[in-house]
């Protein structure tokens, strides 16, 4: 385990690339709760964390008729390289489910933000939108 900062460095709506067993690892606040992802894009290799924010995405299901809709506010990061989004609580590519990012797990111990080496579980299983 590896304390990357404080509470206060971390802003609800924010997220910053911190170092973890010599790995980068994006460490974001959505809506209060911490998620961690490798700060790499499986499409190239991309620092997928270097996105300046998080955002939504466009999602057409049965649910809205299949017309598109607005979804996910502040919950989706998409590669600076070439645009490849991925769901951060996740760590599923938006465009291809069957593809997931290694997450880490984030806690916080009193002040201290601190982040597991790596996540023990994986993401879950691919479900629709």
């Amino acid at each position: 385990m590896t304390v990357v900062g404080r509470l206060a460095d971390f802003p609800e709506g924010t997220h910053r690339i911190v170092t973890v067993d010599g790995r980068e690892v994006g460490v974001f606040n959505i809506g209060g709760r911490l998620y961690g992802l490798l700060n790499r894009c499986a499409h190239q290799g991309g620092p997928l964390c270097a996105a300046r924010r998080t955002t939504g995405t466009l999602v057409a299901d049965a649910d809205s008729g299949w017309q598109p809709r607005w979804a996910l506010e502040g919950e989706v990061v998409a590669c600076p390289w070439h645009g490849l989004e991925y769901h951060v609580p996740t760590g599923r590519c938006l465009a291809f489910p069957e593809i997931a990012l290694r997450r880490y797990d984030v806690v916080v111990h009193g002040d201290d933000v601190v982040v597991s080496p790596a996540s023990s579980h994986r993401p879950p299983a691919a479900s629709g939108r």
